[in-house]
């Protein structure tokens, strides 16, 4: 699946539209550093109205949580998933905030998930600016990955394996082998970020290796831009005459994305249509089930 941030009313318009032409669940939300932007609590107005509203499951994330206050923000608002980025601090301390925000998630009804390494920023990036000389050294690493999951409780583990948030300006090399191995050692779905500028074959060896979830918004966001452009040949436009272009452009980017991830067509696999992401019976049953295994094996 992929996460789309929807920083604006266009974004959030294209990228639902694409998701029901594909008949795909999709995950869309926003992040901190995207704040500036549009702020966490007036994208919420639009963000959570169009995900119920929706006749797809859509799952409303904020990405690259920075701060407690902010998860805190985002599930209060009601978000149905939050990543917490602790990333950047010592391996002890990540687990130790994470597996605590993972618990007060969970009370929400939320998922979470967390990155163990740290995935950087290619220059100009609108993710943030942590730029290094040598990504290698910030790799996840394989054995630590399982402990990280077990002790954090999380839902889903972003990974660094060559990838960063932005546009590339040298090929990236992403290491499928660590992807591999990461997925054989832990249960959750991992997580690519930096995902626009990756080429097509990228994307499908990452996803055969074990990625279940990749972030998107460099892609959108310029599609958009470059569509306004090319309606904006005069002055004697107004912004009513841009709008159509950007949200069209988003959900094209958006469907070539879809498809490329192999996501179409499973949006009604397990769950009912109308967008709530209510579970079937069947499947509500087999969870609570293995839940209760859980905590008897406690």
């Amino acid at each position: 699946m992929g996460l789309f941030n929807a920083v604006n009313l266009e974004l959030a318009r294209g990228i639902i539209s694409a998701a029901e032409s594909r008949r795909a669940p999709v995950i869309m939300g926003t992040a901190e550093v995207l704040f500036p932007y549009g702020p966490l609590e007036e994208v919420s107005y639009y963000l959570l109205p169009m995900a119920k509203k929706a006749s797809v499951p859509v799952v409303i994330h904020l990405d690259h949580g920075l701060k407690k206050e902010t998860c805190l923000k985002a599930l209060e608002l009601g978000f149905s998933s939050i990543m917490y980025d602790c990333s950047t601090d010592p391996y002890d301390v990540n687990v130790k905030k994470v597996k605590e925000m993972a618990e007060i998630a969970h009370a929400y009804g939320a998922t979470i998930e967390g990155e163990l390494g740290h995935v950087g920023d290619n220059e100009g990036s609108a993710e943030g600016d942590s730029r290094m000389d040598d990504p290698s050294r910030f790799f996840t690493d394989p054995k630590m990955a399982k402990d990280y999951v077990d002790k954090t409780g999380v839902d889903a583990l972003a990974i660094a394996v060559g990838n960063a948030h932005g546009a590339y300006k040298l090929p990236p090399k992403l290491d499928f082998g660590r992807i591999r191995e990461i997925a054989r050692s832990v249960s959750v779905p991992l997580v690519l970020h930096g995902g626009s500028g990756l080429t097509d074959n990228d994307f499908r060896q990452a996803i055969r290796e074990g990625i279940s979830k990749v972030n998107i918004f460099t892609d959108i966001n310029v599609a958009a831009v470059e569509a306004e452009f090319q309606r904006f040949s005069s002055m004697n436009k107004g912004i009513i005459d841009l709008i159509p272009a950007a949200v069209e452009a988003v959900k094209q980017e958006t469907m070539k994305k879809i498809d490329l991830f192999g996501s179409g067509g499973k949006a009604d696999n397990g769950m009912n249509a109308g967008g709530t992401g209510t579970v079937d019976v069947e499947l509500l049953t087999k969870l609570v089930a293995d839940e209760v295994k859980k905590h008897l094996k406690k």
